[in-house]
């Protein structure tokens, strides 16, 4: 790494693709980095739609071998933004070239993939990153804050659910509903997301999956042609023929943590009305939570602790720079409201920051703290099998 720069490989473009290069074009506008970023490789299969990527984002090189982009002696971080089916594949091979790793969430489609990754890390050099970009929600950040002084107390419920209505029975078969592809449907795509806010937010882990209802509602879908695959354009040319969706529509799950609060997560891609409602309530004795992504400028909070003719709830405008709200210093003035592309550049700075050696806003999610959502993920699926409750010590 020349003094000064990180180069950057992305494996990947499409919609996460998209994402992840704008938070690398913006990043070094907004923040003071200890080092700077460089957009230095693209790589995916389609030559000339990558090219065309490259110029619009700016990506200085090109490669249709992600094997070449990885190995590059000039490239620092690896990113991954492909299907989960590839994570590990991807991510060992740039672990294994001495690369830092950033990969998209879930951290793999299976258990199996996602603990290789873990020990692949454990032996390299590189550092880790996952992209569970809601900690980097000023709002959230400001609730993990919040929990960890102590201004909510014990905690006694979670309560989080994840609601989108874009994939009913005219969506295509595009790869987020081919379980082999995807790991599984609305639970790793929404749900994981919950998860990890809710773990982040409180520092509890789930220890134990009590119930778990998961449902494929629509069996078939036309199966997709040329073009589209993600939720941005799901496919102009489509056939006639139909397919199977083998993953879940709807997840329901009741879970105990390790301080023994109580939670309940639910996850759906057909929650007619609700276009992204990532949702989550926290209540403790001394006070309470809720956040929804719709509103993410906003934090509800709750003070349990003050005389009880004064207690209600307040809504927190989180964009206060002076106030101490997380990341609001480098953007714009209060209430001059911030939206879904500046999560990904938030992470951005805090994964440049720690490759330059200092100190994120709030924590990053590595490989070993996403494989414990990875875990929950697993659990919730066995205990939807088999019908019972699942322990988290029985999933390895």
């Amino acid at each position: 790494m020349p003094a000064g720069t990180c180069n950057i490989a992305m494996i990947g473009t499409k919609f996460m693709g998209r994402a992840h290069s704008n938070a690398y074009l913006k990043v070094d506008k907004f923040f003071d980095l200890p080092i700077k970023p460089v957009m230095h490789t693209v790589a995916a299969r389609n030559q000339e739609e990558l090219k065309a990527f490259a110029d619009r984002w700016g990506w200085q090189h090109c490669a249709t071998n992600w094997q070449e982009a990885v190995t590059n002696p000039e490239v620092d971080l690896v990113d991954v933004v492909t299907t989960n089916n590839v994570h590990a594949e991807h991510t060992i091979a740039a672990l294994e070239a001495g690369k830092h790793v950033a990969c998209e969430k879930p951290l793999a489609g299976t258990l199996a993939d996602a603990k290789q990754m873990v020990e692949a890390a454990e032996k390299a050099s590189g550092k880790t990153f996952v992209w569970y970009n809601y900690r980097r929600c000023p709002a959230v950040a400001l609730a993990h804050q919040l929990c960890k002084s102590g201004k909510l107390g014990r905690i006694y419920q979670i309560r989080g659910c994840y609601l989108q209505d874009w994939a009913g029975p005219d969506t295509p078969l595009m790869w987020r509903f081919e379980g082999d592809v995807a790991g599984s449907g609305a639970l790793g795509d929404l749900c994981a997301h919950t998860i990890d806010t809710a773990r982040f937010i409180t520092g509890d882990e789930v220890t134990e999956v009590i119930g778990a209802a998961m449902e494929t509602v629509i069996k078939e879908r036309v199966i997709l042609e040329a073009g589209g695959g993600e939720i941005s354009g799901h496919g102009a040319a489509t056939s006639q023929k139909k397919g199977a969706s083998t993953v879940d529509d709807i997840v329901l799950f009741v879970a105990r943590m390790d301080s023994g609060a109580l939670a309940t997560f639910e996850a759906t891609r057909l929650s007619t009305g609700y276009k992204n409602a990532n949702r989550l309530e926290i209540h403790g004795d001394k006070g309470a939570i809720r956040f929804n992504f719709e509103r993410m400028n906003e934090l509800d909070w709750y003070d349990a602790t003050l005389p009880e003719e004064l207690q209600g709830w307040s809504t927190i405008n989180v964009t206060n720079g002076n106030a101490n709200h997380p990341y609001a210093g480098a953007w714009w003035p209060t209430a001059h409201i911030l939206g879904y592309e500046h999560s990904f550049i938030n992470q951005a700075a805090d994964m440049v920051t720690v490759i330059g050696g200092g100190e994120p806003v709030v924590p990053l999610a590595d490989f070993a703290d996403a494989y414990k959502v990875q875990r929950v993920l697993s659990a919730v699926v066995e205990s939807d099998k088999q019908r019972s409750p699942v322990a988290l010590s029985d999933i390895q």
